[in-house]
C-alpha cells in the first residue's frame, strides 16, 4: 500500500509541475551566461557538452516507474550527445521535480573517467543546487566537465574546432 501511495504522490509532484518551471529556475539572461560558457569551454577540447533541464518526465515515464537515470539516458541519445567524433559528449541533466541529477557521459570519455569522479561531480552540484542557485550549480558542474575533457581531450592549437552539436541549453 505504501508502495502505491508513493507512486500517486511522486504522479501528483511531476503533474503539479509545468514547463514554465524550468524558465524560472534558468531565466533567459542565466541561460545566455550559461550558453556562452558552454562555447568557451567547447574552445579548449573535443568534446561536447549538453545541459538539460526538464521541469517534470513525461508520463509514460512516471506510468512505468522510470528512474530520472533512465530519462536523462534516453536525452542523451535523443539529444544526439553520443554523436561526436572522439564519443567525447556529456550531458548534464537536471530534473526539478525530483531535484534529480544525472551526468552521462559517452563511452570515450568513460574509458579514461571513473563512476567515482562522475558521482562526486554530481554531488557537488547538488550541493550548490541546494543553496538555492540552478545557474551557479550548472556552472561548477560545466567547469568540472570541461576541466575534465581538457585533460583528456584537449583542443589542438591551430586546429579548427568543429562544433558537433549546438551550445543551447533545452528546457522542458
Amino acid at each position: 500500500m505504501a508502495q502505491i501511495w508513493g507512486r500517486l504522490r511522486r504522479f501528483l509532484a511531476h503533474r503539479w509541475i509545468d514547463v514554465g518551471d524550468a524558465h524560472k529556475a534558468l531565466p533567459r539572461a542565466a541561460l545566455e551566461r550559461l550558453e556562452r560558457r558552454i562555447s568557451a569551454s567547447e574552445q579548449r577540447h573535443t568534446g561536447e557538452v549538453c545541459i538539460c533541464v526538464e521541469a517534470a518526465l513525461p508520463t509514460s515515464y512516471l506510468l512505468r516507474d522510470a528512474t530520472p537515470r533512465e530519462r536523462a539516458v534516453a536525452m542523451f541519445g535523443k539529444l544526439r550527445v553520443w554523436d561526436t567524433e572522439h564519443n567525447n559528449g556529456v550531458l548534464i541533466y537536471l530534473l526539478l521535480a525530483e531535484h534529480a541529477i544525472e551526468l552521462v557521459a559517452d563511452r570515450g570519455l568513460n574509458r579514461h573517467v571513473d563512476a567515482p569522479h562522475w558521482q562526486a561531480v554530481v554531488a557537488q552540484l547538488g550541493q550548490v543546487l541546494r543553496r538555492g542557485s540552478v545557474e551557479d550549480g550548472l556552472t561548477t558542474a560545466l567547469e568540472e566537465v570541461s576541466a575534465v575533457l581538457v585533460m583528456h581531450f584537449p583542443q589542438a592549437q591551430g586546429t579548427p574546432r568543429t562544433n558537433s552539436l549546438p551550445d543551447h541549453i533545452e528546457l522542458r
